[in-house]
């Protein structure tokens, strides 16, 4: 799909956009001529993302927040109805690797924390903003997810469990969607150079992985009022779609 301001118009809102995989799908949407609704805990990023777009001729409005706080997420949902009125697009992007581990040794501090932000807040995202996507004339919905759900290696329970479930939960969020114009899916990145993967794989390359700005444009392809996919879940390994 081509670079153009397919997005001109459209609000969308992307978690975890402070780096990573987030801050580039951010500044891809922000080129196509979204406005961007960044939220992240870290101020510093989400102001280096909010230069960065406005350097390239884009807008986004900051939001710093811990999604493991609900009621912080009911207010944004609140605060997006008053200025918009309506929400274009909303990439679930934020998340925690956790510790890997025997599951028998996880503390239940740890699993109710990676737990919370995997799975629990996407929920109340979804709670907050459906009517909100459902008012747009094409609503999209991405939840960024892995490979991990399906493997589900040893030591890798945690991560696993939490992808596992969200995967279920877009599933069935999609089915709802299905006769309405929101269109809501999954997406694998698959292997990334970002923090999470180094501190999952130390002893790796990062140089043999690709960058987050590689990754960022399909995800964005996604969120185009085109896109006729619901249900589905895009995998980089394969560059196809299959089902859920």
């Amino acid at each position: 799909m081509t670079n153009t301001k397919t997005l001109a118009d459209r609000v969308v809102l992307i978690t975890g956009a402070s780096r990573g995989l987030g801050y580039a799908t951010a500044m891809e949407a922000a080129r196509r001529g979204a406005h961007v609704v960044a939220v992240a805990r870290t101020v510093g990023g989400l102001e280096e993302l909010d230069d960065a777009v406005q350097a390239e001729g884009g807008s986004a409005t900051l939001v710093p927040l811990d999604l493991r706080d609900g009621d912080a997420i009911d207010r944004l949902g609140a605060a997006i109805f008053e200025r918009w009125g309506k929400l274009d697009g909303f990439v679930a992007n934020a998340g925690q690797l956790g510790v890997l581990s025997p599951v028998s040794h996880i503390k239940p501090d740890e699993f109710d924390k990676v737990i919370a932000t995997n799975l629990t807040a996407n929920y109340r995202l979804v709670r907050s903003l459906d009517l909100l996507l459902r008012k747009s004339d094409a609503g999209r919905a991405v939840f960024m997810s892995s490979s991990a759900a399906r493997s589900a290696r040893p030591f890798w329970g945690l991560y696993a469990a939490s992808k596992a479930a969200l995967d279920a939960l877009a599933k069935s969020y999609a089915g709802e969607a299905n006769q309405s114009s929101l269109r809501v899916n999954v997406f694998y990145p698959g292997a990334v150079r970002t923090a999470m993967r180094a501190k999952a794989m130390p002893g790796e390359n990062p140089e043999t992985l690709p960058t987050p700005q590689e990754i960022a444009p399909r995800i964005v392809d996604l969120l185009e009022p085109s896109l006729s996919e619901n249900g589905r879940l895009f995998d980089m390994a394969t560059g196809r779609f299959e089902d859920l």
